[in-house]
């Protein structure tokens, strides 16, 4: 088992290298979540990660970007 450190862990909310798409992709996410009785806090966590997982994570669309 990995024991890891807070000062360890890389931090939490920032979500500044999310294009303006993504971000609404993982609103509309969160919403359907919380429309199933999932806690706000926890339907975030899920949001997210169903974004970083069809995305990638967070970064900027543009020409020549993902090759």
């Amino acid at each position: 088992m990995l024991n890891f450190k807070k000062e360890d862990q890389m931090p939490q909310g920032d979500k500044s290298s999310y294009t303006d798409k993504q971000k609404r992709k993982a609103e509309h996410i969160e919403e359907s979540y919380e429309k199933k009785g999932v806690s706000h806090d926890e339907a975030e966590k899920r949001a997210w990660a169903t974004v970083n997982k069809q995305d990638g994570g967070g970064k900027k669309s543009g020409s020549g970007r993902g090759k």
